[in-house]
């Protein structure tokens, strides 16, 4: 779009988002979380409620809030837009230093496109990508990383990772690549090779493709957001999206695992079950409380509803539905709406999870943070209490704090892990920086 058309332009669009900006949450706070959310009616503005958190960073020596009985400390600071996380065996942290792919000026254009991109470069997501796995060590085991190697470069928008026996996966945002690896090596040399493509292509709205490997080792899981949010280019650009795929790690062969789930994100196994989790985030344009982002199990073949249905039997009127459709599965759990869940870590074997109830089982959820909810939702990471393979009451609270009081964005929750010694680890993309946290009484390190 040519600047003097923008210049024209801009006045509408700046006048189209201050209606979006005057809707409103009417729930109360935590209706939309749970098993059984409170659906309101939608509300349809001329352009998403705007509400954007501006991305500032973290102050000289602060912090996230821990949650009581918890601390928290930064394991390594100063990276570079870190999104995602993977431990390996010895301990060591691999993070994905990562954004977005550069757009062909082709699948850049529109107003709505541009007004877009300026809102999500003040959310903080306007920085190349630097296409880079980074390892982190903390050999002195004081939580910190005193290591800082690049592990994998010259990567293509790396998101998901996986390690199986002696080969290392990761997610680029067109393929899964696999490469060589030895234990205990803090740099990758050898080759890589494509072992499965994802889909992709100019427009790719959705970019991030999450990775995880079977318990058996077998088979890779692979996430594939959506290409718009309700398929409004048309069905032909959704073509293989909005889905998991499964994918076998000997020859790369895919098949179809889940479809129907408009941005699944993070994928972990639920320990007492052994089934599937994922996170997904829901449509938008829908007002402030629509649609709830959830956690759920996922069936083998079910179909979600994304784009002619929401929440189960909820009807998407925005797009004509085909005569017939799969039956919909519901989610198992919603987090809220727009809170825009990305990071998913089961939490046994943690020593988080003690101050937090007692809940032994659960998951950690990391939050990125809604910037089209008034007021804001998300900007934090939360355990979700299990019994019995299923989610059991309310998220509780990790880590807080990361908008301050005036609105601003210090720092953003993508990906969780659980580290070897049992504490929970969060990337935060806008705050450059991975966190530990830890039970407060073992937050200092041992007397040698």
């Amino acid at each position: 779009m040519r600047p003097a058309t923008l210049a024209r332009l801009a006045p509408l669009a700046l006048a189209a988002a201050l209606i979006g900006c005057s809707e409103t949450s009417r729930l109360q706070n935590g209706a939309d979380v749970g098993p059984d959310p409170t659906l309101v009616e939608p509300v349809r503005t001329m352009l998403p409620t705007v509400k954007v958190a501006k991305a500032v960073g973290w102050p000289e020596g602060e912090r996230p809030v821990a949650a009581p009985g918890l601390e928290v400390q930064a394991f390594a600071t100063g990276l570079d837009h870190p999104r995602w996380l993977q431990v390996l065996p010895n301990g060591d942290v691999l993070v994905a230093e990562t954004n977005a792919p550069e757009r062909p000026e082709k699948a850049r254009g529109g107003l709505k496109n541009w007004f877009m991109k300026l809102t999500m470069k003040k959310a903080g997501a306007g920085v190349p990508s630097a296409d880079r796995v980074t390892l982190l060590r903390d050999a002195d085991g004081d939580g910190r990383a005193e290591t800082r190697v690049p592990f994998l470069e010259n990567l293509h928008s790396p998101f998901g990772m996986a390690l199986v026996g002696d080969r290392f996966f990761v997610a680029n945002t067109d393929a899964v690549m696999e490469y060589p690896y030895r234990g205990g090596e803090t740099r990758i040399t050898g080759a890589g090779r494509r072992l499965a493509e994802l889909p992709a292509g100019p427009r790719n709205h959705h970019w991030t493709k999450s990775l995880i490997a079977s318990l058996d080792g077998r088979t890779l899981y692979a996430t594939v957001g959506s290409n718009s949010n309700v398929a409004e280019n048309g069905l032909d650009e959704e073509r293989g999206r909005a889905a998991i795929w499964a994918i076998d790690v000997a020859d790369g062969a895919m098949r179809l695992y889940a479809s129907g789930l408009r941005n699944p994100n993070g994928m972990a196994w639920e320990p007492a079950t052994g089934l599937l989790w994922v996170v997904v985030n829901e449509r938008d344009e829908l007002g402030s409380d629509l649609v709830p982002d959830y956690l759920t199990s996922v069936r083998e073949g079910g179909f979600y509803g994304w784009p002619f249905r929401w929440w189960g039997d909820r009807v998407e009127t925005r797009v004509p539905a085909p005569p017939t459709l799969p039956e919909t599965v519901r989610p198992d759990y919603a987090l809220g709406a727009h809170v825009a869940a990305l990071g998913l870590a089961a939490a046994r074997g943690s020593t988080v999870t003690t101050p937090l109830g007692g809940a032994t089982d659960g998951m950690f959820v990391g939050e990125h943070g809604s910037w089209n909810r008034r007021p804001p939702s998300g900007y934090k990471v939360v355990f979700v209490p299990f019994v019995g393979g299923r989610p059991s009451g309310k998220p509780v609270d990790v880590l807080t704090g990361f908008l301050d009081p005036e609105g601003q964005a210090r720092g953003r929750p993508v990906g969780v892990a659980v580290d070897r010694r049992g504490a929970l680890l969060v990337a935060d993309d806008v705050g450059n920086t991975v966190w530990r946290v830890v039970p407060a009484a073992r937050a200092q390190p041992p007397q040698r």
